[in-house]
């Protein structure tokens, strides 16, 4: 089993920064994607920025160039750096991971239900 706990959420102005953590705990997987996704009111889960066990990482077009992602293996942690932040960034913030059994990716990154585990998600509030 693995553990994901998402941190660094809170209330930021528009235009401003934050910086979400998310640390895995339990068994390792070696071969892995790590995604964040979030969730706003209303809407359906997004995908925003996958990292592959390579160092590789993929983005989803709304946060290219606003949200970097990063890994710490050591630390067994991977950031989503947001800034540039909108009021339409607000939503609650999901890490999940999944084993891709040596290869890159393993297929869609971009698919909530491919993961083999999830995190309880933190919320982010960008206020105007």
């Amino acid at each position: 089993q693995v553990q994901l706990v998402e941190l660094g959420g809170g209330l930021v102005q528009a235009g401003g920064s934050l910086r979400l953590s998310c640390v895995a705990s339990g068994r390792t997987i070696s071969y892995y994607v790590m995604a964040w996704f979030r969730q706003a009111p209303g809407k359906e889960r997004e995908f925003l920025a996958a990292i592959s066990w390579t160092n590789a990482s993929k983005y989803a077009d709304p946060v290219k160039g606003r949200f970097t992602i990063s890994g710490d293996n050591a630390k067994k942690t991977v950031y989503l750096q947001m800034n540039m932040l909108k009021p339409e960034d607000t939503a609650v913030y999901y890490c999940a991971i999944r084993n891709t059994y040596g290869d890159v990716w393993f297929g869609s990154v971009a698919e909530w239900m491919r993961y083999d585990y999830r995190g309880q998600g933190t919320q982010v509030t960008v206020s105007s």
